[in-house]
C-alpha cells in the first residue's frame, strides 16, 4: 500500500471510518428511494424509463446497504472528519445520480451526465441537455428532485459543517442573533428538522401558487422544487421564458425566489413568534435594497433605451435580477440583448449571491458587508492610527478574527474563479465564456454570458475537459471552497 493510502486509512480508521461508511450508506439508501419515485413517475406516464430507474435504484440500494453494513458498529466521528464526510457525500450523490441520465438520454456521455448531476445537486442550474420540451417526464422529475435535494442539503451543511470553518453558517446566525438562535431550538438536530419543515412547506406553497396561476400539475411540482432550491432547472429549453406571456407566474416566481434566498433559520424565528426577525437582519435589508435598486435601474434603462412598456420592463427586470442574484438561474428572456449596461450589471450580480443560511450560492451579502466594514476601519485608522474602533454588525461586535476569516475567504473565492477561468482558457474557450463560465460555476448561478453559455444557450458544445473543470468549480462553490481545499493540506491527514 502506498504512503498516501496508509495515511488516508489511518486518518479515517476506526469509528470515524465506520461512521463515514454508515452515513454514506444511509444517503445512498435515501437516494435509491428517490430513484424509485422517479420510476413511479415513469409508470404514471407509461414511459420506458421505468426500467432504468428501477435498475439504478436497486444498484444504489445495494451499494448503500453494503456501506451501511460496513459502518454498523460506528459510534462517533471526529469534528475534522466532517469535512471529508461532507465532500464524499456530495460526490456520492452526484456520481450515483448520473447513472439514469447516462442510460436514458440519447447522446449523453458520462461527462455530460456527471456535469448535469453536479449542476443539479449543487443547485447551479447549468445544463448540457437540449430538447427538454419533449424529454420523458421521469427525466425532468429526476433533474428537479436533485435540485430540491441539493437545496436542503446546503442548509443542513450550513448548520452542521460550516461553523467549524468560521466563514458562515450558524456562526453568522449566532453573531447576528445569538440569543434568538439559541432559544428557538437548542439542538442542531431540532433546528434542522424545523428548517426542513419550513423548506417543505415553502415548496408546497410555491407548487399550489404555480398551479393556481396556470401551470400544469407536473410543471408546478417540478418548478416549485427548483424555485425553492434556487436551482433553476426548468422543463423547457426556453427556461421560464415559456411563461413570459403569463406575468403573474413571473411575479410569483420572483417572490418565491426571494423567500428562498433568505436565512431559513430566521423563518423558524418568525414561526416561533418573532415577526421582525427577517427585517432586523442587516443582510436581508441590504439584499432587498440591492434587488430593488438593480431592478429599478434596469427597468428605467429598458424603457428609455429600448422603448419598452413600463409593466413589461418591470416584470422581466425584477424576475431576471432576482434569478441571477439568488443564483437560481431561470431566464425569462435573453437579457444580454438589453444592452451593455445590463450585461455589466448582471455580471456584477453573478458574484453577489444572497443571504447566508439560504439555498443560494455566491459570495453572500454578509461577506460583502463585512469586507466593507473592514475597509471603513482601515480608512479610519489611516486618519487616526491610534484609534480603537470595534465595528458592529447587526448590533453585535465583530472581532478581527472574523473579519480576517471573511477576507481570506473572499481572496480564495476570487482566486478560484481566476484559476478555473485560466483552465477554461487552456480549453480554447474565448474570454467571455471562460471568465463568466468560471464565475457562474463557482457562484452556482447557472447561465453565463455570451452566445455560447448565455441565458439563450447551454454548455453542451463545450469540450469535455472544460465540463470537468466547471464541475469542479460548481462543487468548490457549493462546498464553500475551504471544505474541499482543506482535504489537500498535509496537516489535515497528519494529525
Amino acid at each position: 500500500m502506498s504512503v498516501p493510502a496508509v495515511v488516508f486509512a489511518q486518518s479515517v480508521s476506526g469509528s470515524g471510518y465506520r461512521m463515514i461508511c454508515k452515513v454514506l450508506g444511509h444517503l445512498l439508501l435515501l437516494l435509491s428511494a428517490v430513484q424509485l419515485m422517479a420510476m413511479l413517475v415513469a409508470v404514471y406516464y407509461a414511459e420506458a424509463a421505468l426500467w432504468v430507474f428501477l435498475g439504478s435504484g436497486l444498484f444504489t440500494f445495494s451499494c448503500g446497504y453494503l456501506l451501511k453494513y460496513k459502518g454498523r458498529h460506528a459510534e462517533q466521528i471526529k469534528n475534522r472528519q466532517l469535512f471529508l464526510l461532507t465532500t464524499l457525500s456530495w460526490l456520492s450523490l452526484c456520481l450515483f445520480s448520473a447513472l439514469p441520465l447516462y442510460l436514458l438520454v440519447p447522446g449523453c456521455t458520462l461527462t455530460d451526465a456527471v456535469f448535469e448531476t453536479v449542476s443539479a445537486v449543487t443547485t447551479t442550474g447549468s445544463t448540457v441537455l437540449s430538447g427538454l420540451d419533449t424529454m420523458p417526464k421521469a427525466v425532468l422529475f429526476w433533474r428537479a428532485v436533485l435540485n430540491w435535494i441539493g437545496g436542503i442539503g446546503i442548509i443542513v451543511m450550513a448548520i452542521a459543517i460550516l461553523p467549524a470553518l468560521k466563514i458562515g453558517g450558524m456562526r453568522l446566525f449566532k453573531t447576528e442573533n445569538s440569543d434568538t438562535s439559541d432559544k428557538i431550538l437548542p439542538r442542531s438536530s431540532s433546528l434542522s428538522a424545523a428548517i426542513g419543515l419550513v423548506y417543505l412547506s415553502l415548496t408546497g406553497l410555491t407548487c399550489l401558487s404555480y398551479f393556481a396561476a396556470g401551470m400544469t400539475g407536473f410543471d408546478a411540482i417540478t418548478h416549485a422544487m427548483t424555485t425553492v432550491a434556487t436551482g433553476g432547472f426548468a422543463n423547457y429549453d426556453a427556461s421560464f421564458g415559456t411563461y413570459k406571456d403569463t406575468p403573474l407566474l413571473l411575479w410569483l416566481s420572483s417572490g418565491f425566489m426571494l423567500l428562498a434566498a433568505m436565512p431559513f433559520v430566521l423563518f423558524v424565528s418568525w414561526v416561533k413568534g418573532d415577526r421582525s426577525a427577517l427585517w432586523r437582519d442587516p443582510q436581508v435589508r441590504s439584499f432587498l435594497l440591492i434587488v430593488l435598486t438593480s431592478a429599478s435601474v434596469l427597468c428605467c434603462y429598458q424603457v428609455w433605451h429600448n422603448q419598452r412598456d413600463w409593466f413589461e420592463a418591470a416584470t422581466h427586470s425584477l424576475f431576471n435580477v432576482v434569478s441571477v442574484i439568488t443564483t437560481c438561474g431561470y431566464a425569462s428572456e435573453d437579457y444580454t440583448l438589453w444592452g451593455n449596461m445590463a450585461i455589466m450589471l448582471f455580471f456584477y450580480l453573478t458574484f453577489a449571491g444572497a443571504c447566508s443560511g439560504s439555498t443560494s450560492g455566491g459570495l453572500k451579502i454578509f461577506r460583502i458587508q463585512l469586507c466593507a466594514l473592514l475597509l471603513y476601519k482601515q480608512l479610519k485608522l489611516l486618519v487616526h492610527p491610534k484609534a480603537v474602533w470595534n465595528p458592529s454588525y447587526g448590533g453585535r461586535k465583530i472581532d478581527d478574527q472574523l473579519l480576517g476569516n471573511v477576507l481570506a475567504f473572499c481572496f480564495v473565492y476570487f482566486a478560484t474563479i481566476g484559476f478555473i477561468a485560466m483552465m477554461l482558457a487552456f480549453c480554447e474557450l474565448d474570454l467571455v465564456t471562460a471568465v463568466t463560465g468560471a464565475a457562474t460555476a463557482v457562484a452556482n448561478v447557472g447561465p453565463g454570458l455570451g452566445s455560447i453559455i448565455g441565458p439563450a444557450g447551454n454548455f453542451s458544445s463545450l469540450p469535455d475537459a472544460a465540463k470537468w473543470w466547471l464541475s469542479l468549480g460548481m462543487l468548490l462553490g457549493r462546498l464553500e471552497i475551504l471544505t474541499l481545499l482543506i482535504l489537500f493540506t498535509p496537516a489535515y491527514w497528519r494529525y
